[in-house]
């Protein structure tokens, strides 16, 4: 609540919630945790991967977080598709699905979560729910081909013929997402990863967390650099070169 008092303090719209410090909690008590926040300010929802402290939530609790009034968005990071159509589930059996705006939060599967119309049965209706754009550790790097790729994203929405070189993509960007979040050591270097790609460009001085126990996993920086060679296309070097030292100035 005093965090929910300092972001209204400060003109913030909304606040993101994360559910990680409610280890062993029902979902009566998450509820009424959130709606005591909603009554403060605009919420957004965080659906968090139990890999970096996150914990499961059903559908019947997303459906429940859904109906709080005050409810605008969720973002949806379970790394999990099975429990990102929990989410889905949630909001459309609330009947929030017009209200609700959905994010994407899986950077191992960005660009088919904003490409797939998801068709989800209410319990007495079906209804069809879109993930509108992404909250996305991976999209604090690159962010000018991150930008560019979302506006081909929503240019293919609903034509009813994705290119065939816009789904390989999802593949690729999931290959540098697992490098730069080093999935290989269950996410140890998930934060110096980004901090690496931004140190490279030149816009970091170095990759230090605010944990010093952080750091670059084991092989994180040789993952890093076969991404940089394999995918030259998804990075904007030349963009922020361009751009570096009027930003720093």
């Amino acid at each position: 609540m005093a965090e929910a008092h300092v972001a209204q303090a400060f003109g913030y719209h909304a606040v993101l919630t994360s559910l990680a410090a409610f280890k062993g909690a029902s979902d009566d008590e998450m509820i009424a945790h959130c709606r005591a926040i909603a009554a403060e300010m605009p919420l957004v929802g965080f659906y968090l991967q139990p890999a970096v402290g996150g914990r499961v939530l059903s559908a019947q609790f997303w459906r429940r977080f859904a109906e709080i009034d005050n409810v605008v968005a969720i973002k949806i990071a379970p790394f999990n598709r099975y429990r990102t159509l929990d989410v889905l589930r949630g909001v459309a059996m609330a009947r929030a699905e017009g209200r609700i705006s959905l994010y994407t939060g899986n950077d191992d599967h960005i660009v088919l979560d904003l490409l797939t119309p998801f068709a989800v049965d209410a319990g007495d209706r079906p209804v069809e729910l879109r993930i509108v754009g992404g909250l996305l550790g991976h999209w604090s790097v690159w962010v000018k081909t991150a930008v560019e790729l979302l506006a081909r994203i929503r240019a293919a929405r609903g034509t009813g013929a994705v290119p065939e070189q816009l789904l390989a993509l999802d593949a690729q960007v999931t290959d540098c997402n697992a490098a730069i979040f080093d999935v290989a050591n269950d996410f140890h270097g998930v934060i110096a990863g980004c901090h690496e790609i931004l140190r490279r460009q030149g816009l970091l001085d170095g990759i230090w967390c605010l944990d010093p126990g952080e750091g670059l996993g084991a092989g994180q920086a040789a993952e890093i650099d076969r991404i940089c060679r394999r995918y030259p296309h998804l990075a904007d070097d030349a963009f922020v070169a361009a751009n570096r030292e009027r930003w720093l100035a």
